[in-house]
């Protein structure tokens, strides 16, 4: 059986990203001195399934920063070459989320790490979402990317775990009910 699993973070008026993109504000907040649990909760996953924007965004780090094969969701980059550097560590698809899951599951994958905005959003809608490690920093930003869009009906969550850190930083571990 194959699972979704999201960890991100949003502004305290939950937006992951300013309109833009910018994610300064989040940048501001990281404290190397802080473990936000990132290592522990990748420890079991197979694979990351990733939207475009959130390729886009880890493309230009040095060294490319997944030990893991990534799938990019993206209409876009689909048909089009992975770059060289990223041969074998990258795939782009224009697969559905369900599909890209069963093709996944196909591989022998379990446990998938959904990445990015609008591609967590999907995911949830389509009930492919497990758990999600949701980081709230306390910042207000006013405007920008929604964690959460619209939902064809409300979603039930339990609340599994939570703990504030230092620099302020609140996460909390959700698990979808179904």
């Amino acid at each position: 059986m194959i699972s979704g699993h999201a960890f991100i973070a949003t502004s305290l008026d939950g937006y992951i990203a300013r309109p833009d993109g910018d994610i300064g504000w989040l940048l501001q907040r990281d404290d190397p001195a802080e473990d936000h649990g990132y290592a522990a909760f990748m420890a079991d996953k197979d694979a990351i399934v990733m939207g475009r924007g959130s390729y886009e965004k880890v493309l230009g780090f040095d060294p490319w920063p997944y030990d893991r094969p990534v799938l990019v969701l993206s209409k876009q980059l689909a048909g089009t070459p992975v770059p060289e550097a990223l041969r074998g560590k990258v795939r782009f698809s224009s697969a559905a989320p369900a599909q890209a899951m069963a093709e996944l599951a196909a591989q022998g994958v379990h446990r998938v790490y959904v990445d990015g905005g609008q591609l967590v959003q999907s995911f949830i809608r389509a009930g492919l979402v497990e758990d999600m490690v949701l980081t709230t920093v306390p910042v207000l930003i006013g405007a920008g990317r929604p964690l959460f869009g619209a939902l064809p009906r409300d979603l039930d969550l339990a609340l599994v775990a939570s703990r504030s850190f230092p620099s302020g930083l609140v996460q909390s571990t959700y698990r979808f009910l179904r």
